[in-house]
């Protein structure tokens, strides 16, 4: 019986916002801040601008929200808001990512440490090297590799077709590969991740 009823609840909630009723802001908010949160930590890691992020996310959400045309989940739609404000700060930080580099030595050097250190310093490692590919690589490899998404989506999120999104994908798992070599905490924390 024609529409989805699915996106209904998505209407009416952006609908009740652009009325400018502070509870459903608040409702809209409340139901998508956690999935907000996990998309960022997942592409951006532990960053002490997480909170900013946030808000930046959000203020781009209601800002955006007259565009939004239903067309996709309302979920999906700040996803890719979200995803967006990611790229912009990486792309701010692109020269500072880009120096982020392990000390030769500790990379180099086997760390005799157990349990939750050993976890510890490889998903830091594995951060470290996250942040030195190029942004759109980042983001597509977090999207699928870390947050479950699949192809389709991550290409959708990030604007690109299926074919782009694969090739970042296949070149990040590359480069992460390629600096697990040379790095023994980092291959470890890969190999139990897998």
């Amino acid at each position: 019986m024609g529409g989805d009823p699915v996106g209904l609840p998505d209407l009416l909630l952006v609908d009740r916002c652009l009325g400018g009723e502070e509870a459903a802001a608040r409702e809209l908010f409340r139901l998508h801040q956690g999935r907000v949160h996990a998309t960022l930590f997942r592409v951006l890691g532990s960053n002490r601008d997480m909170d900013d992020l946030m808000q930046e996310t959000f203020i781009q959400v209601f800002r955006s929200l007259g565009s939004f045309r239903g067309e996709a989940r309302l979920s999906t739609w700040i996803d890719r808001i979200a995803a967006r404000v990611a790229y912009r700060h990486l792309s701010r930080r692109r020269t500072a990512l880009a120096t982020v580099e392990l000390d030769d030595d500790a990379a180099a050097a086997p760390v005799e440490v157990h349990g939750r250190v050993r976890a510890r310093e490889g998903v830091r490692r594995f951060y470290a090297a996250l942040a030195a590919l190029p942004p759109a690589s980042r983001i597509a490899f977090a999207l699928h590799e870390l947050d479950g998404r699949p192809v389709a989506e991550v290409a959708r999120l990030v604007g690109t077709s299926v074919t782009t999104a694969k090739l970042r994908i296949w070149r990040a798992r590359r480069a992460l590969m390629k600096r697990a070599e040379s790095d023994p905490v980092l291959a470890g924390f890969m190999e139990e991740s897998a």
